[in-house]
């Protein structure tokens, strides 16, 4: 794709990615190997990267659109339901023959967290027959099959982005198609393609974002501190979701990413992996003098 971002400018974002039911259990710290830590808390609640940047996204945006897969069994239905609750069109999830999917997710009171994911139905996701408007921005990730990531992206007339998470070795072609890739800086190190992308904001936890053009680093913009950690698991696909937003709403740089850094800081202030946000005007207004002269 070749889209300029000013005339994206789409008022939602289409996801297309996993759902899972997220099944946490919270201790004091995280057990070692081999080692059993006594005293947790579990509980269960709605997961996925691709669901998760899909309700952030209708939380910043108002509304957004979900792709994927659920099983038949009531988890399934559970998370449909919860999506189209936080404004998530959910007509083009299917609801196929294998388990929804699921992520055993260990978290430690400072917000750390370890995570094993069974993919169930998100091993079945497909675009066959969903349409993409020419206007419309489209996500991804990496919790599907790539060759969907790569149908998706050659269907997507408007604004492709990929968040390369889990990191892995990119498909041949599907680089050449997005408009911006999203990364942790462990994944910027383990998927070497990265340096020469046209487009790539990388995230370094509590040292802010940046943003390469073929490798230059052109914008940067610091982490908001934050005291009262809850769960971070849900930050960074809050980062996306916002992200691609502002970065089609036609926001420069730093400024797309400052706003984008503030939903991460609110969103690692909630226990949920799909926590609550405010309207992204909100995030964009709080960031408006970062870039600026002093």
């Amino acid at each position: 794709m070749s889209t300029s971002l000013q005339s994206a400018a789409p008022s939602s974002l289409t996801v297309v990615g996993s759902i899972n039911l997220d099944i946490t259990a919270t201790a004091t710290r995280l057990p070692s190997p081999g080692e059993t830590v006594g005293g947790g808390i579990l509980r269960q609640q709605p997961g996925g990267k691709g669901a998760n940047q899909a309700v952030a996204a209708a939380r910043l945006a108002g509304s957004s659109r979900m792709v994927g897969a659920v099983g038949q069994d009531d988890a399934g239905l559970g998370l449909i339901s919860a999506m189209a609750g936080a404004g998530v069109d959910v007509q083009d999830i299917a609801r196929v023959d294998a388990a929804t999917g699921t992520a055993l997710v260990l978290v430690d009171s400072e917000g750390e967290n370890q995570i094993m994911v069974c993919p169930g139905a998100n091993a079945t996701v497909s675009v066959e027959g969903v349409l993409f408007a020419d206007n419309e921005a489209v996500l991804c990730q990496l919790e599907v099959d790539q060759d969907v990531v790569l149908e998706t992206a050659r269907r997507t007339s408007g604004f492709f982005a990929l968040n390369a998470a889990p990191a892995a070795p990119l498909i041949p072609g599907l680089l050449e198609l997005c408009d911006l890739v999203i990364v942790n800086e462990t994944e910027y190190e383990l998927i070497p393609a990265l340096r020469d992308a046209p487009l790539v904001a990388v995230t370094y936890g509590g040292d802010g974002s940046a943003i390469f053009v073929e490798g230059e680093r052109v914008a940067e913009a610091p982490a908001l501190r934050v005291n009262d950690i809850a769960n971070t698991i849900g930050a960074g696909d809050a980062f996306c979701a916002a992200l691609v937003l502002a970065l089609t709403s036609g926001l420069e740089y730093t400024h797309a990413l400052a706003a984008a850094n503030a939903v991460g800081a609110d969103a690692v202030r909630d226990s949920a992996s799909q926590p609550a946000l405010k309207p992204l005007e909100h995030y964009i207004e709080a960031t408006s003098s970062v870039g600026r002269p002093a």
